[in-house]
């Protein structure tokens, strides 16, 4: 591997870890939220202030976007897949389904990912990455099913979410055959698409059960609300979403993949540190586990790294 490879690798993998810290930090922020909220106006507001701040980075300088005289139809089919629908397809699977099962579905997202990479873009994975990211499904299964395993038996749920993890993996796959786009401007469209697609839906839904008003004043009169879409819009939506793109591009679907897991060891850390919740020797097991298979999906890599430089920051 030569030093602009090992670069390549380097940046993939801190921007994916980066990705899944803060995602697994997430549900510290948005817990009490749901409980003043519904699902899509959490979604809607979060989006709109994802685009908002995004807008103004473009705008002062800070994002390079240079959509101009460049086709749309690439960056729109990214956008689809994710965020518009894997956020439909997990919203209502996990409404319709238990925890536990919603977790199990979830946790096959890099399995599928890789399936997708290898038949789609005709990558095939090496031993190493098999076998990391199946400790790591091993591990999140593990980690999901300490807390106790339930079942709803719910077609529209298992259908939704098994959606949601198709969607994901798709999107995976058309960002790494989106080359001429940099980070920045995959972002950019993704976070208009959620902010149109999630705002639409959000004022439908309150304008049926009659609360627009309240959902709209929801920011100023909810401080737990304020600082979920805070978090969610600039750093889950803006910061993970760029660091997503950026570590497809660098070190491809499968590896980017392997650390999806590391979300969930995250957010068990911060449970206990933040919110003081128990941690079982099962859970410990599966935070070992994921912890594993992470390391052995991105160690000992030779392959050529991503050839190309997702450059969204000017002066880098």
């Amino acid at each position: 591997m030569n030093k602009r490879e090992h670069k390549d690798v380097l940046i993939g993998c801190l921007c994916a870890l980066g990705c899944e810290t803060l995602f697994g930090l997430s549900y510290i922020f948005t817990k009490q939220a749901a409980n003043d909220a519904s699902t899509l106006s959490l979604l809607g507001w979060r989006f709109l202030v994802a685009i908002i701040v995004m807008g103004l980075c473009a705008f002062g300088g800070i994002i390079k976007i240079h959509l101009k005289g460049k086709k749309l139809k690439p960056l729109i089919t990214v956008a689809l897949f994710s965020p518009c629908i894997y956020f439909i397809g997990e919203t209502i699977g996990i409404r319709s389904t238990t925890a536990s099962e919603s977790g199990a579905f979830l946790a096959c997202i890099p399995v599928i990912s890789l399936l997708a990479s290898t038949f789609i873009l005709h990558k095939k994975p090496r031993k190493k990455q098999v076998i990391g990211i199946l400790v790591t499904l091993a591990g999140v299964l593990v980690t999901v099913f300490a807390v106790g395993a339930a079942a709803s038996f719910s077609f529209v749920g298992y259908a939704m979410l098994t959606v949601a993890v198709i969607s994901y993996a798709l999107y995976s796959v058309f960002v790494e055959k989106a080359p001429e786009y940099t980070g920045g401007e995959i972002t950019f469209v993704m976070l208009a698409a959620g902010a149109i697609v999630f705002g639409v839906l959000a004022v439908l839904e309150a304008s049926l059960n009659g609360n627009l008003n309240d959902v709209i004043r929801l920011p100023f009169t909810s401080m737990s609300f304020l600082i979920a879409i805070l978090y969610q819009g600039v750093g889950c939506s803006v910061l993970a979403f760029f660091l997503s793109n950026v570590a497809i591009s660098r070190i491809g679907v499968n590896r980017t993949s392997s650390f999806i897991g590391a979300a969930t060891v995250v957010s068990i850390v911060a449970g206990i540190l933040i919110l003081k919740e128990g941690f079982s020797g099962l859970q410990m097991i599966g935070a070992f586990l994921i912890i594993a298979g992470v390391y052995i999906a991105n160690t000992h890599f030779p392959g050529k790294a991503a050839e190309r430089v997702t450059q969204a920051f000017p002066g880098k």
